[in-house]
């Protein structure tokens, strides 16, 4: 499990640390503030470090990792990744317990290679997934045409990697006994599913015994479809990370309630990590009730602005409390003007 992280001159990020970070970890702030930054930053670590050594593969940690975050930031030059206006280096840590760390550092002047990483971490087995806002079963096989086959940039790693996963047909037989609770709990919150038709290799929605075109079902049946087919076909594991932008998007408020139930059984029975940003201020407090129904750990990380417009965060327990946070701070903010509205 990734225990702790810091970063410094990353994108709009100066300086960030967080330790002591849960199964269940939430990210919040404004657009524009280094939420997605935080996220990749994570994936392309923990990603570079489960292709190092996997099968016949025999690149080393530099050449995997300077390729992810090509990919992945979808940057021609790595130099650009560096807090603007600053001459010091951007640096990444990641520490994942028992002396298994990654780190990496390099100036605005890098090209195409990290030359200074250093990697304790012993090859992974496990595979961890990033979830993006936007859906992908629609997009299939644009995706896999321009970012797999013709190698361009336009769908970043996270697309590219998410249908690589779901490419893979789901297993037949027994599964872990939480994946298949989760998957029944799935069904019955949908009532129908997104499937791969592999002979015509495109997506399609059914429900019950009537198929229709994927276009037929709704963002948040893709969406919740996409979690079904990677618990089915063993993609997802005992220790797998995964990472969910936006957890919200496309979903209705019971459809987020129930995802994050979800989500908690998995961090508990399967000891799966997640890392989880949004905007909804329904997210942040089912998951704080979660949270302390469950007495899990949460960190919560809260970017804002501040008056040069660079990204301050403070971390926090959502087990403990909700602090204050722009989300918060706008829901009162709403709430205020309601009562002034209501007695004029």
């Amino acid at each position: 499990m990734i225990e702790s992280v810091h970063l410094r001159n990353y994108g709009k990020i100066t300086d960030l640390q967080a330790n002591s970070l849960g199964k269940i970890n939430l990210i919040v702030g404004t657009n524009g503030c280094g939420k997605t930054f935080l996220l990749k930053s994570l994936y392309t670590a923990i990603k570079s470090v489960e292709e190092l050594g996997r099968g016949d593969d025999v690149r080393n940690i530099v050449d995997i990792l300077s390729e992810r975050l090509r990919w992945c930031f979808q940057t021609k030059k790595l130099g650009d990744l560096v807090k603007k206006g600053t001459k010091e280096h951007l640096a990444f840590d990641m520490s994942c317990g028992a002396g298994k760390i990654i780190s990496y550092t390099f100036s605005n002047s890098t090209e195409v290679k990290v030359n200074h990483v250093v990697c304790t971490h012993p090859p992974r087995n496990e595979n961890s997934i990033f979830l993006p806002a936007k859906e992908v079963l629609s997009l299939y096989n644009i995706i896999n045409e321009y970012s797999r086959i013709q190698k361009r940039f336009g769908f970043d790693s996270t697309y590219s990697d998410l249908i690589e996963a779901l490419s893979i047909a789901p297993h037949r037989g027994k599964n872990y006994k939480v994946f298949s609770l989760a998957r029944e709990s799935l069904f019955k919150l949908l009532g129908g599913k997104a499937d791969f038709d592999s002979k015509k290799n495109e997506w399609y929605y059914k429900e019950g015994s009537m198929k229709f075109p994927i276009g037929s079902a709704s963002e948040g049946v893709k969406k919740l479809s996409i979690l079904d087919r990677l618990l089915a076909n063993g993609y997802l594991s005992r220790d797998s990370v995964i990472f969910i932008d936006e957890l919200e998007s496309a979903l209705h408020p019971r459809a987020i309630s129930e995802f994050i139930k979800l989500i908690a059984e998995m961090a508990e029975q399967m000891n799966i990590q997640f890392f989880i940003s949004t905007h909804s201020y329904h997210v942040v407090k089912s998951l704080h009730l979660v949270a302390v129904k469950k007495n899990i750990p949460t960190p919560f990380i809260s970017f804002e602005k501040d008056e040069e417009n660079n990204a301050v965060y403070k971390v926090a327990d959502l087990r403990d409390e909700v602090p204050d946070n722009p989300i918060i701070l706008e829901s009162i903010r709403i709430f205020e003007e309601e009562m002034e509205l209501a007695f004029q």
